[in-house]
């Protein structure tokens, strides 16, 4: 394969982008971009969040128009209008933030990316075998909403798949994904790459960019830094080629002894409201002050409807299922459970995290405005809040020209980095996280990491929810697995590895009713 990409160098270029320029009226997103991709190719593009990446994919597939720049599409120059455009020209786009209709299904939400009136019934048929074939599972008959932000971003791979691109783009394709998922989609990628598929790969998983792609391009303020072959460089020298200096090691230190219980799960069992969903049986778990508690497991096993149980978004008939700083919390509102000392941050960033039209200042009254005394005598103290929003923007390194810019106008990685920030600094009692760094450059996860350890050593409790293990790991005193809707025990985390855990995600961990009785002995 090596040499058919060699090969195919020496000729034209599939996609050659020539000082690609894009003027916003606050910020130069792309500055004069050189970047060509051959057929056969996997391309890296790096940097960190707010680079410039996604604007720069979004140009090619149509979405956003240059300001300035020439773009050559097999050796002819080409202005993609829109994405259908884009798409008849064979380029394919796996978005970072799903571009999915939450109220049709899955095989509904399939067709309107693709050319013609094809026939649901007949396009469930190929999207099952597809999603057999790739290791990708999805039913092409729910609803999206009821999807998990993992199984959406499946959706959205197959999609682009079921119509044959000649390019494909793939922004943070694996980020919620699991490590079996992910080796399955590198073969996928190889294959259809070594068909002749060209492949424009965004990811801040570096170790993931190694084993994958044949080149890189790093941006850094909308421009190019540099180039390299990625087989040729570890992880830390990529590291340092987008972020300018060397990954800080964690500072982890050991967990507080003797705490006292901030979250409880007492026999939690609850049906699910959604057909397709996943019911909860029987989960017992314990964290204390002082520790963070990770719970792992393949998208769709049971994490959204757990989330919701312990959040308050739905409530439980026996209150005391789910316990808060020692107070049966089962029937509180997600406000009352706040009150409590409980922070929250759910997957999905835009919608549920934040809203996406409003201003990151009143996103951070969404939450803060109690705990961090932003409204007064019933009143909004915005100067209070100005100075919150503007303290979470500088202590996180969110790159906005400001506190007052609209949620939506961030990156991902940007908007993650503002709302785990937004939780972080009411110093909670209690802290249940998804998908800490789903998105977020290397540097950025590494200081959410360690914001998420120094919180734990305050005396916070913390549940991360993640699919990423190794994150798990790196942050991680005890780590539990979910499956099928059931609660391993929690296992030290130093004396476990992926491999095992890798095991219990399938559901297959020892005696279950054993350690169902040891987690009910350490509460």
């Amino acid at each position: 394969m090596e040499d058919a990409v060699a090969a195919a160098r020496a000729g034209v270029p599939r996609l050659d982008l020539r000082r690609i320029r894009k003027v916003y009226p606050t910020v130069i997103a792309n500055d004069g971009i050189d970047l060509a991709v051959a057929p056969g190719e996997i391309h890296a593009v790096l940097g960190e969040n707010g680079a410039g990446k996604s604007t720069l994919m979004k140009i090619i597939y149509g979405v956003t128009q240059r300001t300035g720049g020439e773009m050559y599409w097999e050796g002819e120059p080409v202005e993609p209008e829109n994405p259908a455009h884009a798409r008849s020209l064979g380029i394919g786009m796996v978005f970072q933030h799903f571009a999915l209709f939450e109220t049709l299904t899955v095989a509904e939400n399939v067709a309107l990316a693709l050319p013609g009136h094809p026939g649901l019934r007949e396009l469930a048929r190929r999207i099952e075998t597809m999603s057999a074939r790739y290791g990708l599972p999805v039913d092409p008959r729910r609803l999206v909403h009821a999807l998990s932000v993992g199984e959406r971003q499946r959706v959205e791979i197959i999609r682009c798949l079921l119509q044959h691109p000649k390019l494909l783009i793939m922004d943070e394709p694996t980020s919620v994904l699991t490590p079996q998922a992910v080796a399955k989609l590198f073969e996928t990628l190889r294959r259809i790459a070594a068909e002749g598929c060209s492949i424009l790969y965004i990811s801040h998983k570096l170790d993931e960019i190694q084993e994958l792609c044949h080149a890189a391009t790093v941006l850094r303020a909308g421009r190019v830094t540099g180039t390299f072959t990625p087989s040729r460089e570890t992880p830390q020298s990529m590291a340092r080629m987008m972020i300018g200096k060397d990954l800080p090691a964690y500072e982890r230190g050991a967990a507080l002894a003797g705490g006292e219980p901030r979250l409880r799960l007492l026999g939690l069992s609850q049906a699910s409201d959604d057909p397709f969903g996943t019911n909860l049986e029987d989960l017992r778990l314990s964290v204390c002050a002082g520790e963070v508690v990770g719970i792992a497991g393949v998208s769709g096993n049971g994490q959204r409807e757990l989330l919701r149980m312990i959040s308050g978004e739905r409530m439980i008939e026996d209150a005391a299922q789910v316990e808060i700083c020692g107070i049966p919390a089962g029937r509180l509102a997600p406000g009352r459970r706040r009150r409590l000392g409980m922070c929250f941050v759910p997957e999905e960033r835009l919608g549920r995290g934040a809203v996406p039209q409003m201003s990151l200042i009143e996103n951070a009254l969404l939450t803060a405005a109690r705990t961090m005394r932003l409204v007064r005598r019933g009143l909004i103290d915005f100067a209070a809040a100005r100075r919150f929003a503007a303290a979470c923007v500088a202590r996180f390194g969110v790159k906005a020209s400001g506190p007052g810019v609209a949620a939506q106008s961030l990156s991902g990685g940007n908007l993650q980095k503002f709302i785990m920030g937004r939780e972080i600094m009411q110093e909670p009692k209690l802290l249940v996280v998804a998908q800490p760094t789903w998105g977020v450059d290397v540097g950025a996860a590494a200081f959410i990491r360690q914001s998420i350890i120094d919180l734990r050593s305050r005396g916070c409790a913390v549940v991360v929810i993640s699919e990423e293990l190794d994150e798990l790991f790196e942050v991680c005193d005890r780590i539990a697995v979910i499956a099928a809707g059931r609660l391993s025990p929690a296992k030290p985390a130093s004396s476990t590895d992926v491999e095992e855990i890798g095991v219990w995600m399938s559901g297959m961990w020892p005696d279950a009713a054993a350690g169902a009785a040891e987690m009910r002995n350490a509460a």
